[in-house]
């Protein structure tokens, strides 16, 4: 496909995604959302959450109207690391809750596309695209921990991930875009155009969001993915980082192109509704007033969702939760869902 039919194809489709479900929950231009990185729990001092409540603050995310789950993609415990996600593998989990939620998107943050097959993928992410209605967007990304490359067997590609990413890509979306498909890898194999994927996702196709670089330059990520989330920087720096992200998206995509900028944080919610924003390890402690001060200004640089983990959290999840959605939810509500097609 040469560069000016994938410029086409990438405008409509993310023009089209103004009617997918998670996509527009999360994600509307010139506008802020909330959501949070999954586990809902603060376990600041281990590496692992007990999970004993997980279900019940799900429902309470979803039926108080925050914008979106995001599941980390952690296969192995690695004590240097010294956290291990919401424990529970990505799309499994992510199944599960689209069974007890309605509303809120559903999103990997981010699936290691590098350590996966890519049909694998394919068929886990159209299996709770259709089981959730449409909620699921995919956060991809290359994977930075050197331990697990050896583990799956692939550590000749730790170096050269950046490639395995794209190719691994390739796939996916060849596989979720194209009935018979055809796609050749030394990696991952070949399709030849005589199987097809099933289920098919609900709308045109998966929208995917490449977390950090991905060992990518900007003008590839800008050109394939629908969406970019980052890590945490301080304002000061997301204001040319943003800039920068808009500058490209529009030289490769055009003006009419929506792109979205997300940001995950660590965030710690002070008892002090005044407490000053404070620097964590990855992300801030505030009090509710405070942190509406901080997001208005992150919505003014042109972020577009903001997602908490609330690991650092010193303070029970569900009261965090509660005092959030009663004070802060109502000034950066989620988007409306979009009406269903005819």
């Amino acid at each position: 496909m040469d560069d000016e039919n994938s410029s086409q194809q990438e405008r409509a489709s993310s023009e089209g995604f103004f009617q997918h479900p998670g996509f527009h929950r999360m994600f509307a231009p010139g506008r802020l959302t909330l959501g949070f990185i999954l586990p809902l729990e603060g376990y600041p001092n281990r590496p692992a959450p007990t999970m004993l409540e997980h279900a019940t603050v799900t429902r309470y995310a979803d039926n108080a109207g925050f914008a979106g789950l995001w599941a980390r993609d952690v296969p192995m415990y690695d004590p240097t690391f010294g956290d291990t996600g919401q424990l529970y593998e990505p799309f499994t989990y992510l199944g599960y809750l689209s069974g007890i939620t309605e509303r809120i998107a559903l999103a990997t943050g981010s699936a290691v596309i590098t350590l996966r097959h890519p049909l694998h993928l394919a068929k886990q992410a159209t299996s709770i695209d259709q089981l959730s209605d449409g909620r699921l967007v995919l956060g991809i990304s290359s994977g930075d921990r050197p331990t697990e490359y050896p583990a799956f067997g692939v550590e000749n590609d730790f170096e050269s991930r950046g490639e395995r990413f794209r190719d691994a890509y390739g796939m996916f979306s060849a596989a979720t875009r194209e009935q018979f498909p055809t796609y050749s890898s030394n990696r991952f194999g070949s399709l030849d155009g005589t199987l097809d994927l099933v289920p098919r996702p609900v709308r045109e196709r998966i929208p995917a969001i490449v977390t950090g670089r991905s060992r990518q330059d900007m003008e590839w990520i800008a050109r394939h993915a629908d969406g970019w989330l980052y890590y945490f920087v301080p304002p000061e720096q997301l204001a040319p980082l943003i800039a920068m992200w808009g500058d490209v998206t529009r030289r490769v995509a055009g003006d009419a192109v929506f792109k979205p900028f997300a940001q995950g944080l660590f965030f710690d919610l002070a008892d002090n509704p005044d407490h000053p924003v404070q620097r964590i390890h990855s992300g801030i402690r505030a009090g509710r007033n405070t942190f509406i001060d901080y997001l208005g200004a992150l919505q003014r640089f042109g972020v577009n969702h903001v997602a908490m983990n609330l690991k650092a959290s010193s303070r029970p999840a569900m009261e965090v939760m509660q005092e959030l959605a009663g004070y802060v939810l109502p000034l950066f509500s989620s988007n409306a869902r979009p009406a269903k097609q005819i």
